[in-house]
């Protein structure tokens, strides 16, 4: 038996993406992505359509109240998130561009969600600390410099319920993990976080390929 696995297309990926809930009613996604991409090459950091669609329908499942994410940009992600928290929830956000999260913020109002969220600006291994005196949160999606995610993760994952969710995105990094390409920083530190997640007895972990990689954390 062979492999099972569809090979996406471009035609196949725009199937996708148009099969899914307010595919062709979402204004304020819509926008912030037009307005991100028009930054040229810098917005390759913006998570796909299905990546912020799949947050919404797994936040909302799980009936998540207090969220964080690490690694905001312009804010897609974070309004996805948002979005499906209760009135009470709470997603706070770490980054460290006042620049992007500015972006961020003007879609946040937009989106109705601005008093969900909080932002700390600050390099992420010194603002997740914070986690430390405050409530368990219940899910975390990783989504900024690849050399930082298993620090991040070790803060957040003491932080995190029960049954709690982490997501850290790109964890295929274009492919390049099963080529001679693996000789950067950050795509070694990718592979070894996988590695390390497939083996760690705290938590269980799937590593699934929607757009470039997610890899989806429980913690036991």
């Amino acid at each position: 038996m062979g492999s099972k696995f569809t090979k996406m297309t471009d035609a196949l990926y725009d199937y996708v993406v148009a099969h899914r809930s307010g595919a062709n009613d979402d204004l304020v996604l819509d926008d912030l992505r037009e307005e991100t991409e028009r930054l040229g090459s810098i917005s390759r950091m913006l998570v796909s359509r299905e990546q912020g669609s799949l947050l919404t329908l797994l936040v909302s499942a799980l009936g998540v109240k207090r969220a964080v994410e690490v690694g905001t940009f312009t804010g897609y992600s974070s309004v996805c998130i948002a979005r499906a928290l209760p009135a009470d929830g709470k997603l706070i956000c770490h980054d460290v561009s006042t620049e992007w999260t500015a972006r961020a913020r003007h879609y946040w109002e937009r989106a109705d969600v601005a008093g969900k969220i909080e932002l700390r600006l600050g390099p992420a291994v010194e603002t997740l600390r914070c986690l430390a005196n405050e409530p368990e949160i219940d899910f975390a999606f990783i989504d900024a410099n690849k050399d930082g995610y298993d620090s991040y993760y070790e803060l957040i994952l003491p932080r995190l319920k029960q049954n709690g969710i982490i997501i850290f995105d790109n964890m295929l990094w274009g492919g390049r993990l099963v080529t001679e390409e693996k000789n950067t920083v950050e795509s070694i530190a990718v592979d070894q976080l996988n590695r390390k997640l497939a083996g760690d007895e705290r938590v269980e972990a799937v590593l699934i390929p929607v757009a470039d990689g997610l890899n989806i954390v429980r913690k036991k």
